[in-house]
């Protein structure tokens, strides 16, 4: 009787294991809170886990971009009986618009960040000129320098230039490379089942060092990334729908956030928010050849709110470290945080291990940017929820936009 007892109760590290993330890091935030209040010197003790974490990060992305990029490219099929290139210009519209509205609200409400800086360095640049130069540079680097140095530039460039390359491999070797980005990628998963540990160590070092000053710092931070991506979702989309349908938008653009986006919010995954997509687009009646083709791809490529993410974070870091950003230079980011965003769906943390590569425009090494990418984990209930909303109901409002607008031509 006492076995099957046993046998039947559940132990505590299965009841512990089936919590879901979210919910491990909500509680991993308040025992860190606790923790600082209650032992400040205690809670400084436990930074050690929130620099395990961040140091795994550090460790895990590289390489990680440069085999996932390199994959995706490979193994690219092409569709020739869907027309996708008035959805693809419209992600890529929308991604770019994403990021250029998150450099406006980061320029009127700047955001400064908290973060060890002591023997840091940060090179900024001088001008526009000197950031294409630095620029230029990073996408010549030696691979294996790009990887240890964190050039998340470098990485991107040669990751682009094996993909295209291997496109004319065989298939077997298309599936080795495939196979290759999935156990990396299941590396990474197992780095990011520990962000609750580390988030706790880091934020009851942070409330214990600091106070709560951080959490204000954290709200500003929150209320201008969720800001910017309400103005997409609610303004721009629906500007662009009505340039290219010209009737009211918000019919459309509402039931897809009600119906794709609610979802979204609480799957935190496009992937999975896929078949949601496509039972809507049956429903909004829409070419079955073309949805069944831009819904997965959205799922990749339309990134707007990964964009916002990259875009504020990083600028975000150069306010901190008092680093002036002109317009053009502000522009390139913008650009740059669009390109990146594209492939933050194939990466465990999406878009915030993709930071990085945007600091590398302003000369901010790797361990300042990667602090950032720790407060991102911090804020990442909040903001990654509502990034994954943004980003899966965008792709049927563009699906949809772009097909009636076919569907009208033709007739």
């Amino acid at each position: 009787m006492t076995l099957e007892n046993t046998t039947q109760s559940p132990s505590f590290i299965t009841k512990l294991k089936s919590i879901n993330i979210v919910n491990q890091i909500i509680i991993a935030i308040v025992f860190g809170v606790i923790l600082a209040v209650v032992s400040p010197k205690l809670a400084m003790s436990f930074s050690i886990l929130g620099d395990l974490f961040v140091n795994a990060l550090k460790a895990v992305a590289p390489i990680l971009v440069l085999v996932l990029v390199a994959a995706s490219i490979a193994n690219q099929k092409p569709n020739s009986d869907a027309n996708l290139k008035p959805i693809v210009g419209l992600y890529l519209i929308g991604t770019i618009s994403a990021a250029l509205i998150a450099v406006a609200l980061s320029f009127l409400f700047p955001v400064h960040l908290t973060l060890d800086i002591v023997g840091a360095s940060a090179n900024p640049p001088q001008g526009l000129g000197e950031v294409l130069t630095t620029l230029a540079f990073k996408i010549v680097d030696n691979p294996f320098n790009a990887v240890i140095t964190g050039n998340f530039i470098g990485i991107l460039a040669w990751g682009l230039g094996l993909g295209f390359a291997l496109k004319k491999a065989s298939d077997s070797t298309k599936v080795m490379v495939d196979d290759l980005a999935d156990a990396i990628s299941s590396v990474v998963k197992l780095v990011i089942r520990f962000a609750p540990l580390g988030i706790m160590g880091l934020v009851a070092n942070t409330v214990a060092t600091t106070g709560f000053e951080t959490l204000s710092e954290f709200t500003h931070l929150v209320l201008v990334l969720i800001g910017a991506m309400l103005i997409i979702a609610l303004v721009v989309n629906p500007l662009i729908v009505y340039i290219i349908m010209r009737k009211n938008p918000y019919p459309l653009v509402l039931t897809c956030i009600k119906e794709s986006g609610i979802t979204a919010f609480f799957t935190r995954s496009s992937a999975a928010n896929i078949p949601v997509n496509m039972e809507l687009c049956e429903k909004l009646d829409l070419h079955e050849d073309t949805y069944s083709v831009s819904i997965p791809l959205g799922a990749t490529i339309n990134m707007a709110g990964a964009a916002i993410t990259i875009t504020v974070l990083t600028l975000a870091a150069a306010n901190t470290l008092n680093i002036e950003v002109d317009f053009a230079t502000a522009i390139l980011l913008s650009v740059v945080a669009a390109v990146s965003a594209c492939g933050a769906s194939g990466v465990a943390g999406g878009s915030l291990l993709l930071i990085p590569l945007a600091c590398g425009l302003f000369g901010i090494n790797s361990d300042i940017a990667m602090q950032v990418v720790a407060i991102g984990f911090i804020i990442g209930v909040i903001q990654d929820s509502a990034e994954t909303a943004l980003n899966s109901s965008t792709d049927v409002v563009f699906t949809a936009a772009a097909s009636h607008h076919i569907t009208k031509n033709l007739e």
